[in-house]
């Protein structure tokens, strides 16, 4: 019980840290151009967070935490600061990133835990279904 319930808290400080990581990786540049590095690791993170808190942790609530975690700090840095600060901008080039961050990343954590949620549970097999002699009457 300890065990899952620490492996979940992992996987969720580890949802964190990359979504904060994704969104300062934004408007990175090679060379003066714009490397949109976060939107693969959106995708690739939310897939593989999703799936991993699910194994470790055997519940199905508990796999979505990552998903959620993600979409906070996404949309967290979408929103203006009373400094005026905005880690998600919407203009030129970076607001064709940072759409493309967004989208992706919510669909890739949709389909996360759609997959997820979709799942048979462990141990439940479906009842089968009439006489089981083949024929029907």
């Amino acid at each position: 019980m300890i065990r899952r319930v620490g492996a979940g808290l992992l996987v969720v400080v580890l949802a964190l840290w990359l979504a904060l990581v994704e969104v300062f990786w934004l408007p990175l540049r090679v060379a003066g151009v714009l490397v949109p590095v976060s939107v693969a690791a959106a995708v690739a993170g939310n897939l593989l967070l999703v799936g991993l808190a699910a194994r470790l942790t055997g519940s199905r609530p508990a796999a979505v935490l990552p998903a959620l975690v993600w979409l906070v700090v996404a949309v967290g840095g979408s929103i203006r600061r009373p400094e005026g600060d905005l880690l998600v901008t919407g203009t030129g080039g970076l607001g064709v990133v940072s759409l493309a961050f967004l989208l992706a990343g919510v669909v890739a954590a949709s389909f996360a835990v759609g997959r997820v949620l979709a799942a048979p549970r462990d141990g439940l097999s479906p009842a089968p279904a009439g006489s089981g002699s083949g024929g029907a009457r």
